[in-house]
């Protein structure tokens, strides 16, 4: 699974050898083809701690000999899943059934016709209870064009004792400024990802949302028709926090190169105050206690709530993350992989997944389940920050967007709100007309 957009894998011992194949279902004959069998559909998943791999075991066994599903396992990182996607796509790969899609990367697919159509009924079907969020990341042009499987978010995770001491009422919504205050009061760090990496782009996007601004103000357009909102005033204030964290020591002595697991480690140390992170925090930070790495006090002392606001009275938009599903338009079994499609989905096997691999559903239905308040929980205020949640720009140049962003935006420190915000935008612009190279 990537870094950038969702969360960092926490649990030891995953296996990671390859591409990681299950066949299952009936054993066959010794001698049979494959095509004497039920149809196999491949699922390329990204890396997890095994849920995928046991959903598609699960269905397949439901399916009752109609189809059988194989997991086919992609690279690490969010990039190179979308460079071989991409590739296989444009070359007709008819192996291509089901994939795990990275929200970002969704339009680059949709636009050119690589992904099969979602069926009226499926779509229905797999849309209700889903939280907003979700059903943004996997839409293109107003057409769903991916299933929503699991969704992802950021919360503002906070030390209990530091904000006590700060005097900040955490039951009520907090500002940047405010944790940019405490943080300073108390001299303690603020847990953000300053590395010139994906995480900069979800950092920036989140702050620019928030500010009620966007980085692309019509992402559908063609490159010589996109306009950039990242100059106006939520691009500056974005620009302000960003800067301020960096020049002021706020973020730690290795903000330039701190990603999510960085920003994790630092928050849990004696300098930590407040982190904006995915949910992965609880189940990493419990399993370290448990090793003895860390003091079992450290629990008690972590608190969540929604992510921080720019403006005090005016709703903040969390990061989005998560993964959809989609087909591939030149898979030989597009009907039975939809069918796929709807069991791997299901409330219940979402439910499972977050349990045991800490990846939020997209389904509301699925929070229902008692165990995950037992897992996790801050399950609830999860739920509450994928429906205010907002993705990425979503455009067919994402790819040049968001390198762009990272290139300007990083380090912190370097960042001029007066300045970064329109160079950026002059340099995407030139970038996507092909007058400077990334």
């Amino acid at each position: 699974m990537p870094r950038d957009g969702n969360r960092p894998r926490y649990r030891r011992g995953t296996a990671r050898a390859g591409a990681v194949v299950l066949a299952l279902g009936a054993t066959l004959l010794a001698g049979c083809s494959a095509e004497e069998g039920p149809p196999t559909l491949t699922w390329y998943i990204n890396p997890d701690a095994g849920g995928q791999a046991a959903i598609a075991e699960k269905c397949t066994e439901a399916a009752g000999g109609e189809y059988r599903i194989e997991t086919s396992l992609l690279p690490n990182d969010a990039a190179s899943q979308r460079e071989q996607l991409a590739r296989r796509l444009a070359a007709g790969d008819t192996s291509l059934d089901i994939m795990s899609l990275d929200p970002p990367f969704i339009p680059e697919l949709a636009e050119p016709g690589f992904l099969a159509p979602v069926p009226d009924t499926v779509a229905q079907r797999t849309t209700q209870n889903v939280v907003e969020g979700a059903l943004t990341g996997a839409t293109w042009k107003d057409k769903l064009v991916a299933v929503p499987f699991w969704a992802n978010t950021q919360l503002l995770w906070y030390r209990k004792s530091v904000a006590e001491a700060a005097g900040l009422d955490m039951s009520k919504p907090v500002t940047w400024q405010q944790l940019i205050d405490a943080a300073a009061k108390e001299d303690k760090f603020l847990g953000v990802q300053g590395q010139r990496g994906e995480s900069m782009t979800v950092w920036l996007n989140a702050l620019v949302e928030s500010a009620g601004g966007h980085i692309l103000e019509n992402p559908e357009a063609t490159a010589d028709q996109i306009q950039l909102g990242l100059a106006g005033k939520a691009g500056t204030e974005a620009a302000q926090v960003i800067s301020t964290i960096g020049k002021d020591g706020l973020g730690g002595p290795g903000l330039p190169t701190q990603d999510e697991n960085n920003s994790m480690i630092l928050f849990q140390g004696d300098k930590g105050s407040f982190m904006v992170n995915w949910p992965f925090v609880w189940p990493a930070t419990n399993a370290a206690v448990e090793d003895g790495t860390l003091d079992p006090s450290l629990i008690e002392d972590i608190g969540w709530t929604l992510y921080p606001r720019m403006t005090e009275g005016e709703q903040s938009a969390p990061p989005l993350g998560g993964i959809n599903l989609g087909v591939g338009a030149a898979s030989e079994h597009p009907d039975l992989a939809y069918a796929a499609i709807e069991c791997i989905v299901s409330p219940e096997n979402q439910a499972e997944y977050f349990i045991t691999n800490g990846n939020p559903p997209s389904n509301t239905e699925a929070y229902n389940d008692p165990r995950i308040k037992e897992s996790f929980p801050m399950a609830d205020t999860i739920r509450e920050s994928l429906e205010l949640s907002a993705p990425r720009p979503q455009t067919v140049f994402y790819n040049e967007v968001s390198t762009s962003l990272q290139q300007n935006f990083a380090p912190p420190d370097q960042v001029d709100p007066a300045i970064t915000p329109q160079e950026t935008s002059d340099f995407i612009v030139s970038v996507l007309r092909g007058e400077n190279l990334l």
